[in-house]
């Protein structure tokens, strides 16, 4: 089942809800802002998470798998054949 979800934060995000995934940490000027340093996680809906670097990289490596495909170990045999 993880498979299909990723991890920002302390949320399962699942994969399909995953628009983009910023390249580069936010970076505002602003005195007060909380998400200095951090990569944008855009999800449908208008809804934004905010990951660490590590964060990041682990979204786009469950992505990359994901839309690779299921893996084959995981999935029940076709008996059709």
């Amino acid at each position: 089942m993880s498979f299909f979800f990723g991890n920002v934060d302390d949320k399962h995000v699942p994969l399909y809800r995953v628009l983009w995934i910023a390249n580069v940490p936010h970076f505002c000027g602003h005195e007060d802002c909380e998400r200095e340093g951090q990569y944008e996680v855009r999800l449908d809906q208008g809804e934004s998470l905010w990951a660490k670097y590590e964060e990041r990289n682990h979204m786009l490596t469950a992505l990359e798998k994901w839309q690779a495909g299921p893996p084959e170990e995981d999935w029940p045999e076709d008996s059709s054949k």
